[in-house]
């Protein structure tokens, strides 16, 4: 049942130094399906596969609104992540009430980070089995965080989350050095090839499994919304217009064609045996 001694508790080291419970957490993350987030000079953008359990399901909520200048995309437990997203809206309506000002993005990463830590450390606790893709604008400009249950918190300039990101991770290291010029529509582009690779073979991106966040300035497909450049999630019809713009993935080669072999001989024929 268990992998070992040293993986029933989050607070006992294994011999090489291991905290299993903690590692077992960051593969809930990977279990959970697919989210993209990229940067630019103006933009943060977030793309996330969404699941459906049935037929006669809905799809699950992958994006969540945290203030006009934050917004996350989740990879593992939703009831985890509905959790924490209401412990940052409440961080940062304090920071609104207090100090009238929004909340520098890094802080309230950091603030989550440091919750999530005191689970890998006291007795009792299991670690969040979500992970986090955070993106927000202050006076620096956009921001990309990618935050896990680990405690740990980095920024990126693009990066994937979830089960077979490591593909879309491939693609954003092969293409992430253009993004910083890009426009909000190739931006999208960009983050929807990346989205794709994801996706297992007989499946394909639609209005209904993907979601679009967006923190910066309106695109050219995009109706006033206000304040201007806060976060907002497109869905639906809103995303098609985005989903037309990709370029058809590229088919592999047909494997060569293997030589018909020679027909075997019937009772009547004799073998011939080459010198």
């Amino acid at each position: 049942m268990f992998r070992n001694t040293y993986d029933s508790d989050n607070t006992v080291f294994s011999p090489q130094g291991r905290l299993h419970q903690v590692e077992y957490a960051l593969e809930a993350v990977k279990q959970g399906s697919a989210a993209v987030g990229l940067r630019s000079k103006t933009h943060a953008i977030l793309l996330a596969l969404k699941r459906s359990t049935g037929e006669l399901a809905s799809y699950q909520q992958k994006m969540f609104r945290i203030d006009d200048h934050v917004g996350i995309a989740i990879a593992g437990l939703t009831s985890d992540a509905r959790v924490l997203s209401n412990f940052m809206r409440q961080q940062a309506m304090g920071e609104r009430m207090m100090f009238n000002r929004p909340m520098p993005v890094n802080r309230l990463v950091s603030s989550i980070a440091d919750k999530a830590q005191v689970n890998t450390q006291e007795y009792g606790r299991r670690p969040y089995g979500v992970g986090f893709l955070v993106i927000g604008q202050d006076q620096s400009g956009p921001h990309l965080f990618e935050f896990s249950p680990s405690g740990n918190s980095y920024e990126y300039y693009a990066m994937s989350i979830g089960a077979r990101s490591q593909s879309a991770k491939t693609y954003l290291e092969k293409h992430y050095e253009s993004f910083a010029d890009c426009n909000l529509e190739d931006l999208i582009r960009h983050g929807l090839h990346a989205l794709r690779e994801t996706l297992q073979q007989d499946k394909e991106l639609n209005v209904n499994n993907t979601s679009v966040g967006i923190i910066g300035p309106m695109g050219q497909h995009e109706k006033p919304i206000s304040p201007p450049g806060s976060f907002r999630i497109l869905e639906g019809d809103n995303v098609e217009v985005y989903l037309q713009s990709m370029e058809k993935k590229e088919e592999a080669p047909a494997p060569a064609s293997v030589p018909d072999a020679a027909p075997a001989p019937t009772a009547d024929e004799d073998v011939q045996m080459s010198g």
